[in-house]
């Protein structure tokens, strides 16, 4: 069934009778006779098919009544994520994960999105599944942008191979922008800005090693919209202001 105004990408979908079951209508094994009996409409359409799956802004109506699902209190947090953590939820090896990080936070929220082991910066997490789908899904291109410290200065005709594209062993790179921004004086460490729109595992990295200077460090200092503060500790952590959720969201065009 084809939904009013659906979009091209994928969006956080669930079966019809669990959300009628969330909304109270009944329990789901009375909700799937429910369906079965013709009483449930979405976007308009009679459904009967156990299957259909909906998302949020569907209009489903039954018996006649449109259905009020619960208000759901979405969270929504920047950590600063040290190295030493990795980014998941549970670790059967047993390692630190960023969710110790974030134990008086009073919602089950998520990570978006990846910062491996050796890496730190911003990571956002929150509990807005369709916003976190969106980040993350490569159609939108959300951009992100790492500091990076090498070994020694790197020359500009190298750079612009990653500006170009750099081939991996998982396909070439799409184009980047870098920069640097080294501070000057005695033994400061050669350090660059690089901003990027795809997601690939340990990317940043395999850039670097593949023109031939391996990183020393890594950090994200941007995710789309969002800038890691300055005075904001490793391991620390705030709440998102709602100017920064709503360009945010704008950037992955929900509103």
């Amino acid at each position: 069934m084809k939904r009013k105004n659906e979009q091209s990408v994928p969006r956080q979908e669930e079966r019809l009778q669990k959300v009628l079951a969330q909304a109270g209508v009944a329990s789901r094994r009375h909700a799937e006779e429910i369906i079965l009996q013709g009483r449930v409409q979405v976007n308009e359409e009679v459904v009967q098919a156990l299957g259909t799956k909906v998302v949020p802004t569907d209009r489903i109506v039954v018996d006649g009544l449109p259905l009020q699902l619960p208000q759901k209190e979405y969270a929504y947090y920047l950590l600063h994520k040290p190295t030493g953590y990795i980014t998941s939820v549970i670790d059967p090896q047993g390692r630190k994960t960023v969710m110790d990080l974030m134990k008086t936070v009073p919602q089950r929220v998520y990570p978006v999105g990846r910062l491996d082991y050796d890496t730190s910066g911003l990571l956002l997490l929150t509990n807005d599944g369709d916003l976190a789908h969106r980040l993350m899904h490569p159609s939108y291109g959300v951009e992100k942008t790492y500091r990076v410290e090498v070994g020694e200065k790197i020359p500009e005709q190298v750079l612009k191979r990653l500006e170009k594209g750099v081939i991996l062993e998982d396909g070439k790179t799409a184009p980047a922008r870098v920069k640097e921004v080294s501070q000057k004086g005695r033994g400061s460490v050669p350090t660059y800005e690089i901003t990027i729109h795809e997601g690939r595992n340990r990317q940043v990295r395999r850039m670097f090693k593949t023109i031939g200077f391996p990183l020393i460090a890594l950090k994200r200092i941007r995710f789309g919209s969002l800038q890691l503060d300055h005075n904001l500790a490793p391991g620390a952590f705030r709440a998102l202001s709602q100017t920064e959720i709503r360009q945010l969201r704008q950037t992955v065009k929900l509103t």
